[in-house]
């Protein structure tokens, strides 16, 4: 079974491309986890009217709505009520990237090897699903959690995690906690000698959205904090320089 977990609140505007998405999958062995902050729209009304249109094809939906203490509270309180040997999160407005994505997914966690994370590529799309480009960060054929010394090489959404190694987000980083999350998710599975799998073709269409620039610079001061953690001072100092002279190269 997979697990998709969908974070929400007044997410009705955006919500229903990502739940037929779901809905859309040749595979359906799947949990689907909506994840509710206590919207006041319609959220809940379109997330209970899915549930009831899936039964029939055997995907499992939970509906939760309650208040929480931000996104990765949230997140955490999903992450423990999973049930599915593999987890993803997919955010409102997000979609799987066609109907065979999740079949893709559990092909590669068929592997002979036990899998620790299968992940693939992101394309960034407008409100109207159509393509803008894809991430400016591409994932690597081979994937450690010492790969992440370059930025968060792998989207979010397209990582998709063994329950056996998923560790609870660190709520004290404010926007930045799935970069930490998947750095230490990975050592664990290291150290379980797990295989990360490659699927070569996108997963997600991720929704573009604007950013404000008081949260983009906390969020920078929260990566720069962490890969000090894992990474020590040097590397971080080395890789933040190369950012900013990559940047100003592309200008």
């Amino acid at each position: 079974m997979i697990t998709i977990i969908t974070v929400t609140f007044n997410a009705e505007k955006t919500l229903e491309r990502t739940l037929l998405s779901v809905e859309q999958q040749s595979f359906t062995d799947v949990e689907h986890i909506i994840q509710d902050g206590g919207s006041t729209d319609g959220t809940v009304a379109l997330a209970q009217a899915y549930k009831e249109r899936v039964s029939s094809k055997g995907i499992e939906v939970r509906v939760v709505s309650a208040p929480d203490k931000g996104l990765y509270d949230a997140m955490n309180k999903a992450l423990r009520s999973a049930k599915g040997d593999y987890i993803c999160f997919l955010n409102a407005g997000d979609k799987l990237h066609d109907v065979d994505t999740l079949k893709h997914v559990n092909e590669a966690t068929e592997n002979s090897a036990p899998v620790g994370i299968v992940y693939g590529d992101t394309d960034i799309v407008d409100e109207d699903g159509n393509k803008l480009r894809g991430r400016r960060l591409t994932p690597p054929e081979n994937l450690t959690w010492k790969s992440f010394k370059a930025g968060m090489l792998v989207c979010h959404q397209s990582f998709y995690i063994n329950r056996d190694i998923a560790q609870i987000y660190n709520t004290n980083y404010r926007f930045s906690a799935d970069f930490d999350w998947c750095i230490r998710s990975m050592q664990v599975g290291e150290t379980m000698a797990m295989k990360n799998v490659y699927v070569k073709e996108p997963l997600t269409d991720y929704l573009s959205e604007g950013m404000t620039t008081a949260n983009h610079k906390a969020s920078l001061i929260e990566r720069f904090n962490i890969m000090v953690k894992h990474y020590g001072f040097f590397c971080a100092l080395c890789q933040h320089l190369w950012f900013v002279v990559r940047a100003v190269l592309k200008k």
